[in-house]
């Protein structure tokens, strides 16, 4: 995802820095934004769109703080139709793959997904992403949206395999089902056992009653907490998504926007791309060493830079902080130690969760223990505030 935070302290007060968007023109001079299959179920359900990197796209649709709660206490179901799909196929995938990526892809069955970088030279960050391993010789790639062209041009940029590999971003509908209701709600809607898929496995292909066509089912997501993602045909993506809201309309369930989604993956620590992760900040410096394999044996675009900071460990590193001062660590700000200029806020906002006013920083390692008092630049004054663990928000702890 690549949703920016500015404020969170009311459904009213949410606003989007309008730096973020980037706008597609026509020849006529007019916005031509796109819009997933989904576009024509916004309004039925309330939504507000927003241009999102050239998406029409639904930012809330009955508040973001509103919409956070519901994902965290019952079940929120998203549209993410518009992230990019990209198919890896033919003898030689896996090696072409594992020369590409951070992770190792040797240790995928079928059914199996792992989460993985592609970098530059220098460590910094091409993109994050998920690989599926479909069968023998065949892997989906789920990329972010704004980077799918740029991704497809990279993986056939240094296709040294002869591998085929296909943008087939068009062919799908993505929903993300998540919340604590999201097993027994999608449950009533197949006779797959979905207990049996675990946490980064898949089933495929899954079949849902009334509708025709299999689905990809991963029990991975972007929020913190248990649920699904779901592939299916373009054609077929208004049927589910109406049929899965139906099905848990009892349950609380209810469609969620861009902001909250922003605001669930914040809490839990994971990266955004543009933010935490960017060509000038390597995953290791974003604290997702788990996923970068300098020990494996092919030696992937970025191996040699990676390999140092893991080994001697990173000159910069995300922290947590918590605010002390009243005020909120926005995105870009500044981060003193002292009179020191320490590093910048990625991502920041009040959490809904927890009610406090938190952030993440980029900052230089010597200042990222925790309990390391540090100082936001907001506006012209300097907040005090405190490096603290993360992730904010634990599912298991709650």
């Amino acid at each position: 995802m690549e949703v920016r935070l500015e404020e969170i302290g009311g459904p009213a007060d949410f606003e989007f820095e309008t730096s973020q968007f980037c706008f597609f023109k026509g020849v006529d001079g007019m916005s031509e934004l796109k819009r997933t299959p989904l576009f024509p179920e916004y309004e039925t359900s309330g939504g507000k769109t927003i241009d999102f990197g050239g998406w029409d796209l639904p930012v809330q649709f009955e508040g973001i703080m509103h919409e956070h709660e519901t994902t965290r206490i019952k079940a929120g179901l998203f549209d993410v139709s518009h992230m990019g799909e990209i198919m890896v196929k033919g003898p030689g995938s896996k090696h072409f793959l594992q020369k590409i990526v951070t992770n190792d892809v040797s240790k995928l069955t079928p059914n199996r997904a792992q989460y993985t970088f592609m970098c530059y030279e220098d460590g910094g960050t091409v993109d994050d992403f998920i690989v599926y391993m479909l069968k023998e010789d065949q892997y989906l790639l789920v990329v972010n949206a704004a980077n799918t062209e740029k991704d497809f041009a990279w993986l056939t940029q240094h296709n040294d395999q002869d591998v085929s590999i296909e943008n087939v971003s068009a062919d799908y509908v993505q929903l993300a089902l998540q919340g604590p209701k999201a097993e027994m709600i999608l449950q009533r809607l197949t006779d797959t056992n979905l207990r049996d898929i675990k946490f980064f496995r898949f089933e495929s292909p899954v079949y849902f009653f009334t509708i025709e066509y299999g689905a990809i089912v991963s029990r991975t997501g972007y929020t913190g907490e248990d649920g699904f993602e779901i592939y299916i045909d373009a054609a077929k993506g208004r049927d589910l998504w109406n049929l899965i809201l139906e099905t848990g309309k009892g349950d609380g369930l209810e469609p969620i926007g861009l902001g909250a989604r922003d605001t669930l993956r914040f809490e839990a620590n994971l990266p955004l791309y543009g933010q935490e992760l960017s060509q000038d900040i390597s995953p290791v410096e974003a604290g997702m060493k788990f996923a970068v394999k300098v020990n494996k044996e092919a030696d992937f675009t970025g191996k040699e830079a990676l390999k140092q900071q893991v080994e001697n460990g990173p000159d910069r590193k995300l922290v947590g902080i918590e605010m002390i001062d009243k005020g909120i660590p926005r995105t870009g700000y500044q981060v003193f130690a002292g009179n020191d200029i320490a590093g910048f806020v990625t991502t920041g906002t009040q959490s809904p969760t927890l009610g406090k006013n938190m952030g993440l920083a980029l900052v230089s390692s010597q200042f990222s223990a925790l309990g390391t008092e540090l100082y936001v630049q907001v506006r012209k004054r300097k907040l005090k505030a405190v490096v603290v663990e993360t992730p904010f928000y634990k599912r298991d702890q709650q």
